[in-house]
This record gives structure tokens, C-alpha cells and sequence, in this order.
């Protein structure tokens, strides 16, 4: 059949695409389901996923966030809806379906933390030591692919943003608004282990946002520490008790093992 209607149609009938337009048509019976928003190279990528739940996901992300194929495909790859399921805490089918049915939904500062954050994209070898500015200047070169990584609504305002206080400078890292959320995200990087001092460091930033930066019609900013390492335990103690919105999540060089992410969210959904 692909060789007549190559032959007689011309292009677009390869035997592998005759087996995707038959899944097509079989996934997608009912035409209402349909988006004018996909192309049929979306579908193409979306059709591999055989859990519905998770297809319906990358489906609403996709057109929320207006992705392109590369960038549908690198969201598959780095197991963005696993993630996101484990960075919520305690999994349950509810926030799957509610995942499933709207894509991310923004609407507290805990929405926009993932674990880890995946930074494949820099090429650094997993187990090489990089400073601090070093991985802020790669990601700052990489920057279109971190803002994809951050999730929808970010924009980037600038790096080394500095804030004085008593006429003595200090530096944001990085710097972020999400339009979302209407608020500043204030990121500090650390190639080592969460410290004790980050925790204190990050939240006189966060309150100098919310003094002298902020508009009136601004939320309080959110404070996002990114460190190669951290235990849950010593995150709970350095980070509670702070007014501000504060979180601490770990970066990665390499993708998720997708094997070990599902055996987690599976055993986190039977708990």
C-alpha cells in the first residue's frame, strides 16, 4: 500500500508513517479531540506514548506553552511529566488526572519548582567540577533551552543583578519574571552541597525585592536555589521559617533514567 500511494500520490506514505496515520486514526476516533494547533509531526511524537494520561499532558502542554517539535520531543526525553508528578511531593491519581487534563497549572510559588532541573543541553560531562560562574555563563549561552527548562511564563531579566544594602553590593545570580505568576524569580547557583549560609544569603535578596524592586501589582518574589546536592533533612531546617516564598531543588547534567523515574512514581502512587 505505501508503494501505490507513493506512487501515486507522491511523498508522505513511507511504510512508517502508514503504521503512524493508522494509530492516528485509531487514537484519536474522536475528531473533537483534535487540535488546529499540532502539526502532524507533533502527532507523530505524541502517538509514541502509549499512557493516555501522560499523552493528554504533553498534548495540553504543548499547546499552552506553544512548543515546537524539537522542543515537544526534548520534554519527553527529559521525563517532564514524571518530574513535575515528584516534585509535587506525595503523588496521587488526582494530581495526575488534574495534570493530564490541564497541563501545569500555575497558581502558588510550589508550582514552578521541578526536581531535578535537567541541563543536558550544556554538554558538561556528569561527573566533571565546574565553578559557579562557569555553569552561570553556560546557561546564560544556553539560554533559550534554560527558560524551556524553567517552564511556561519565564522571562529573563539578567545575571549578577546587584543589590545594594548599606552601600555595600551584593549579586543575584540570576535573575527571572515569570508573567504568570507576576512575580520575580531570584536564582542562586551552587556546584556544591546546600550550605546553611544559602538559605539566609537568598532570603535578604528575596526582601530586597520586595522593598525596593517590586511595582505595586507585583507578588512577592520566589527564591530558587539551584546546588548540585542536597538532603531533605538539612533543606527542611536551612529553608523553614523564612517569610518568603524559598525552595531548594538539585540540577543534573544528564537525563533522567526514564526506568527509574517510573518505578519511583510508580511506588510514590501506591504509597
Amino acid at each position: 500500500m505505501s508503494k501505490r500511494l507513493t506512487e501515486e500520490l507522491g511523498k508522505g506514505f513511507s511504510r512508517a508513517n502508514m503504521f503512524n496515520m493508522r494509530r492516528f486514526y485509531t487514537t484519536y476516533s474522536d475528531v473533537q479531540t483534535l487540535s488546529r494547533h499540532l502539526s502532524w509531526s507533533h502527532y507523530c511524537e505524541l502517538l509514541i506514548i502509549e499512557d493516555t494520561d501522560k499523552r493528554d499532558f504533553y498534548t495540553n502542554e504543548t499547546i499552552n506553552s506553544n512548543w515546537t517539535v524539537r522542543e515537544l520531543k526534548r520534554q519527553i526525553d527529559s521525563s517532564l511529566f514524571e518530574r513535575l508528578l515528584l516534585s509535587k511531593g506525595k503523588v496521587n491519581k488526582e494530581t495526575i488526572l488534574k495534570l493530564a487534563k490541564h497541563g501545569q497549572e500555575l497558581t502558588k510559588p510550589e508550582d514552578i519548582i521541578k526536581s531535578p532541573y535537567v541541563f543536558e543541553f550544556m554538554d558538561i560531562a556528569e561527573n566533571k567540577p565546574i565553578l559557579e560562574k562557569d555553569l552561570e555563563k553556560k546557561l546564560i549561552r544556553h539560554i533559550e533551552n534554560f527558560l524551556l527548562e524553567l517552564g511556561k511564563g519565564f522571562m529573563f531579566v539578567g545575571s549578577q543583578q546587584r543589590v545594594t544594602i548599606n552601600n555595600v553590593h551584593y549579586y543575584v545570580d540570576m535573575v527571572f519574571y515569570n508573567k504568570i505568576m507576576r512575580c520575580y524569580i531570584l536564582i542562586e547557583l551552587k556546584t556544591t552541597k546546600l550550605k546553611i549560609s544559602d538559605g539566609g544569603q537568598l532570603n535578604t535578596y528575596l526582601n530586597y525585592y520586595k522593598t525596593e524592586v517590586n511595582d505595586y501589582d507585583d507578588n512577592p518574589p520566589i527564591g530558587i536555589i539551584l546546588c548540585a546536592e542536597k538532603d531533605e533533612i538539612a533543606v527542611e531546617y536551612i529553608l523553614s521559617g523564612f517569610d518568603n516564598n524559598l525552595f531548594a531543588s538539585k540540577f543534573t547534567y544528564i537525563l533522567p533514567d526514564k526506568e527509574d523515574l517510573m518505578r519511583e512514581l510508580e511506588l510514590a502512587i501506591k504509597e
